[in-house]
């Protein structure tokens, strides 16, 4: 019987692809696995900890936190503060960005942005949650006080990113640039096995995700590729499918495995998107584009944009090539 290779084990032997790091990058990835086991843990016994519901506050986004949204962020504030492989991080849950000035981050060349726990208006219906990481080489000299500007670089610049999905089992998924690749957590021994190598979007699928609750607020070009979605080809391979949950994480994840498209356009109740660019849209996308895939918000490759902001929005749209090209078609057309 043939042994899987664990994730600990995948990160140690890719590590020759990063010749600079020094094993900082593997002990960074390393700390990000303990710090999702540890949120596994917790999400899974929730009802029994009476952690759902509400925290009775709200984030910068003016959104209300759930009790599990300030969990998640501060264990993984506190497991990469301490583990000392980043000088800064970024959480959607945090108005700025967090400086790491302890000695043992004094060295540090990396920060973090990441959406802790994505989708977590989902939770006390238990529906799959997640959380959405990237990672950046600092900007600014080591040694120093992290700078906004470290935090601020187009994803282009990213080195590492990707999710770890809390649902019927739980999958980290990342991405070092090399391609993608997902593994599954197994409870019983305590550690996440390669379960999905070499992850691709297939060339065709027959799924769409977005919220047509806001149907009446889309661009005109949304409405028309959504009519286009919706109709019978000459090939069979439409209508497609309408799967939305309400978390990035779920959704994106079905449509890497199985094929299809997902999108938050502008024009909504968030006139701007909904999306982040910092920590939803931008490790989405190079996961994305790794497997296969295209990331825009319409116009223009998601990655070379400039951020401007921590907390920015933008429409959102990724998946499989040809749709996403649709996509744009029908938005040149009409908008």
């Amino acid at each position: 019987m043939d042994r899987h290779i664990t994730l600990g084990e995948f990160i140690v032997e890719n590590q020759k692809d990063f010749p600079y790091a020094k094993g900082e990058l593997s002990g960074l990835l390393s700390s990000i696995r303990l710090a999702g086991k540890v949120v596994n843990q917790v999400i899974n016994k929730a009802g029994l900890a009476e952690i759902l519901g509400k925290a009775g506050q709200e984030n910068i986004q003016g959104e209300s936190q759930a009790k599990l949204d300030v969990m998640a962020n501060d264990v993984f504030v506190e497991t990469l503060r301490n583990r000392g492989e980043i000088c800064g991080l970024v959480s959607e849950e945090l108005e700025d960005f967090i400086a790491f000035e302890g000695d043992i981050n004094k060295g540090a060349k990396y920060v973090v942005l990441m959406d802790p726990l994505d989708g977590s208006s989902n939770i006390d219906v238990g529906i799959t949650v997640g959380t959405i990481f990237s990672i950046y080489r600092r900007k600014s000299e080591v040694g120093n006080k992290v700078e906004l500007e470290d935090f601020l670089q187009p994803g282009v610049n990213q080195v590492a990113a990707g999710y770890i999905l809390y649902g019927t089992s739980t999958l980290l998924v990342y991405t070092t640039g090399k391609g993608v690749n997902g593994f599954t957590f197994d409870p019983g021994i305590g550690s996440f096995f390669l379960s999905h190598p070499n992850m691709k979007i297939p060339e065709f699928g027959n799924i769409y995700s977005v919220n047509e609750g806001n149907y009446v607020h889309f661009p005109k070009g949304v409405k028309k590729f959504i009519k286009w979605l919706q109709e019978l080809d000459e090939n069979d391979r439409r209508p497609y499918t309408a799967r939305y949950t309400g978390s990035l994480v779920a959704d994106f994840h079905r449509n890497i495995l199985l094929g299809g498209v997902y999108f938050y356009p502008e024009g909504t109740t968030a006139p701007k998107g909904k999306l982040r660019l910092l920590y939803e849209a931008n490790p989405i996308a190079f996961v994305t584009e790794q497997a296969g895939g295209k990331c825009t918000n319409g116009l223009r490759r998601i990655m070379e944009i400039q951020p401007k902001e921590l907390h920015e929005r933008i429409p959102f749209y990724c998946g499989n090539k040809v749709l996403v090209e649709k996509a744009e078609e029908f938005l040149r057309k009409y908008d």
